[in-house]
């Protein structure tokens, strides 16, 4: 029996496996990076052991730092989550060897899995269907390919190649991203299969021989080969859904495979299933199988684990539907760009349940206000799960509970989440792992951009506000307030895309809104001397106004605004959508210009490859330089004709968000 279990593993997959413990009156302990010492999963085990470091490879990575850990805490059992050591099998052998329960697959298991390559073959045997796959580059002749990792998954080290010209650089591109994720940088090129749909079965098996399906589930939406959008049951012919779980159940059955694992499998347009990879352990993922069987799958990984049989024995019939998203710490409109610094406030409404139970919403996540998001892993936040009778109302439950969210201080996917629920193509099941690619609409914010001035007029009033209610003399008066009226009042602000809105107010002796504009391109120009009004702009009364809060009457309709402000970081959450601002000085210091033509780094990372010389002359959209982040290579482009003048970073440098990565003067500047 276990009594006291140590969670190889960090963030929100921590917490969910704590979370079981708890209930079964287990034991917990954590292990954590410097980085992550202040973080939620650490608070919420009964003990936690202090990995020195910050980076996976120092801490999370070290099988001896993670058993010397179980020692000195005295955990008698090892859950490895997701991730990390999840699926190395040296790390499964030394936990059994070293006296301890190690909750997952056998290391044989996992070793046969881990190699994609061999998995194929050995799997082949047991009728599984596959697809052609070349281990050597000169093999290809047809395309498209995508070249993948052989030791992990994740998206990591995948490319999409449609020609031979750009396949040597894409193995070598995956070699680098998988070593770097996974300590192994193997590849292997399979065919590419257009509109195909990502569909897997999550599978148990115990030690008395017993491997069991659990339902289907369809992964198809994602990016960067990584899922964003997952649900439960995947909507699926019959006969389609009895393949997958037959050939699933053949799979665990050929490696004797005992606890918690995933088959995956590309469905093609034509009903043809072929298998992907199996991952031994639990997924992401896991909580839309939960909400729709009734089942703790951590719950049985733990008692499988001890011994115990398990307590179903046949697929389980799919009660309702639950769709999950994963909200990631990136900017969609950048590429994908992870974004790193403090989660100033992180509240989702009407949550149901964490990590548990929930018929409703359910909130798997690794932060809280006040949470710091580091450059060092993975840029996932949280799992929002929603849980409801159809698959319809379950879409529109999550896709309203994430509009309403209030998520500050760093850019998130939430926007590009709520568009893709809401389309008429999700609705319609009309998804394939392309979906983001030729649906560029859902990459919109959700805030329409004639929306922002009203936002912006917003964040001005709740400022107003809090300066009344913070000013020593006189507070009971407007802000602003003359007798004799005078020049309005001018906040300027930068929003989406570094842009700069400046907003005119003024109020009369009540406290009410008794004009408004806005300077910026739509502006005309009133009269001849005095500041400048916007024809365009909505009639707006100013109903109440508090620093968090601003109600307002846009042409005739009351609209509420939550605003939060820390420093000069204002958000704005309303109806439309939201915006982050930020406030600038009325009288701002002078600071250092950057060369013309500099290229800042996004966010901190180290250079991995420089692919040009000072000199040079380059084209816009060419590769200058590869910037490693959030373990994904990050490419840094030319953004204009020119000639490269700066390379101040040699690969192999650590570089601080803003650092000058390198300067290309434009062309006409360099003839």
């Amino acid at each position: 029996m276990i009594n006291r279990l140590l969670v190889a593993n960090r963030g929100e997959i921590a917490r969910r496996v704590f979370a079981t413990c708890r209930a079964l009156g287990v034991g917990t302990v954590a292990v954590h990076s410097d980085a992550d010492a202040g973080a939620p999963f650490v608070a919420d085990a009964d003990q936690a052991v202090r990995l020195p470091g910050n980076t996976p490879a120092e801490t999370y990575l070290r099988i001896d730092a993670v058993l010397d850990a179980a020692r000195r805490s005295g955990a008698d059992a090892v859950h490895p989550g997701y991730g990390f050591l999840a699926e190395n099998a040296e790390f499964a052998a030394a936990v059994t060897d070293a006296g301890l329960t190690w909750v997952g697959p056998s290391a044989k298991a996992i070793a046969a899995m881990g190699d994609k390559m061999a998995a194929k073959a050995l799997l082949a045997d047991a009728g599984v269907p596959m697809l052609p796959t070349w281990t050597d580059p000169a093999e290809v002749t047809a395309f498209p390919v995508l070249v993948k990792a052989s030791a992990g998954g994740g998206g990591r080290g995948m490319r999409i190649v449609r020609d031979a010209a750009g396949l040597a650089e894409a193995v070598a591109g995956a070699r680098r991203e998988a070593a770097a994720a996974f300590g192994d940088g193997t590849v292997f090129i399979e065919r590419y299969v257009e509109r195909g749909r990502h569909v897997e079965v999550q599978i148990f098996g115990d030690t008395h021989g017993a491997v069991v399906a659990l339902g289907v589930r369809d992964c198809s939406i994602q990016r960067r080969h990584q899922k964003i959008v997952e649900e439960a049951p995947g909507v699926l012919p019959d006969d389609v859904r009895a393949a997958l779980h037959e050939a699933a159940v053949a799979a665990g059955r050929a490696v004797d495979y005992v606890g918690a694992g995933t088959v995956e499998f590309l469905l093609a347009p034509d009903g043809q299933v072929h298998f992907l990879e199996m991952n031994t352990r639990l997924q992401v993922e896991h909580p839309v199988t939960e909400l729709t069987t009734g089942l703790d799958l951590v719950r049985l990984q733990l008692l499988v684990a001890e011994g115990e049989p398990l307590p179903v024995t046949t697929t389980p019939p799919a009660d309702g539907h639950a769709i999950e998203v994963r909200l990631c710490a990136e900017d969609p409109a950048q590429g994908f760009r992870p974004a790193t610094g403090t989660l100033h406030r992180f509240a989702i409404p009407g949550v149901a349940a964490e990590f548990g139970p929930a018929r409703g919403l359910r909130l798997d996540s690794g932060v809280v206000d006040g949470s710091s998001v580091s450059v060092h892993y993975d840029s996932m936040l949280a799992k929002l799960v929603a849980w409801a009778p159809t698959r319809t109302e379950a879409a529109r439950a999550l896709a309203g509970a994430l509009a309403r969210a209030e998520l500050h201080g760093v850019a998130t996917n939430r926007d590009l989440l709520v568009r893709v629920l809401r389309s008429a193509e999700f609705a319609a099941v009309d998804v394939d792992t392309g979906f983001l690619d030729r649906h560029p609409e859902v990459f919109e914010p959700l805030l329409p951009a004639d929306q922002l001035p009203v936002t912006a007029l917003a964040a001005a009033l709740s400022g107003a506000a809090a300066r009344r209610a913070a000013a020593p003399v006189l507070a009971g008066l407007p802000s602003g307030w003359r007798n004799v009226p005078s020049f309005p009042q001018v906040t300027r602000f930068t929003g989406p895309g570094d842009e700069e809105i400046e907003i005119h107010y003024r109020l009369d002796r009540t406290g009410g809104l008794a004009e408004w504009g806005r300077k910026g391109p739509l502006l005309t120009d009133s009269v001849e001397e005095g500041p400048p009004v916007n024809t365009d702009l909505p009639v707006v009364e100013l109903v109440t106004a508090t620093p968090d809060r601003v109600v307002l009457d846009v042409d005739g309709v009351r609209r509420a605004f939550r605003v939060h402000r820390v420093g000069a970081s204002v958000f704005v959450d309303g109806p439309d959508g939201a915006a982050s601002l930020t406030e600038l000085p009325r009288l701002p210091l002078p600071t250092a210009e950057q060369a013309a033509g500099s290229l800042l780094a996004p966010l901190p990372g180290a250079v991995t490859r420089v692919h040009v010389e000072v000199g040079q002359r380059v084209a816009a959209g060419d590769l200058l330089l590869t910037l490693e982040a959030m373990k994904l290579e990050h490419p840094v482009l030319a953004p204009a004709d020119g000639v490269v003048t700066e390379l101040p970073v040699p690969a192999g440098g650590q570089v601080e968000t803003g650092a000058v990565l390198a300067v290309v003067d434009p062309e006409e500047d360099a003839q």
